[in-house]
């Protein structure tokens, strides 16, 4: 097991046997834990925004794995966005799209390295799909001269 600590929280790890006694997540599923966690914050804290009467939210992730040959990676990512209240869908995609264009570090971090796409639920009807797409940051170095 690994705790890791930051601000004053903390959170522990584990592997699977036989390494480890499969007590807590793996550091691969944290990650993908964590980028729910960020886009499902988007999500909500804009639909806050657009005064949506939100009940509920989830963001589930099916995640397949590289195999064979170590390090075993993501080789593809798929997020659902449920939403459950009388929402307006425009403002639910746009939310989503926000999340998935703009907001979310987490996807941003991973887009560019996993192929991602996401789809969008309401009341249990499909409404929306895409993709991840970050505008990429261009920085110009300059040598600096004395």
């Amino acid at each position: 097991m690994f705790t890791a600590q930051a601000n004053g929280h903390s959170i522990t790890m584990d592997s699977k046997p036989p390494l480890g006694g499969d007590s807590a997540m793996t550091p691969k599923q944290l990650v993908i834990a964590g980028l729910c966690g960020c886009t499902g914050m988007d999500v909500a804290a804009l639909m806050k925004k657009h005064k949506q009467p939100l009940e509920k939210l989830s963001v589930e992730a099916d995640v397949t794995m590289t195999e064979g040959a170590q390090p075993i990676v993501y080789k593809s990512i798929h997020l659902t966005f449920k939403l459950e209240g009388q929402l307006d869908l425009d403002k639910v995609r746009e939310s989503v799209l926000l999340s998935q264009t703009k907001f979310c570090g987490v996807s941003a971090v991973l887009w560019k390295a996993v192929p991602m796409e996401y789809s969008i639920e309401v009341n249990g009807q499909i409404i929306g799909s895409g993709k991840p797409e970050f505008k990429s940051l261009h920085i110009q170095m300059l040598d600096m001269v004395d």
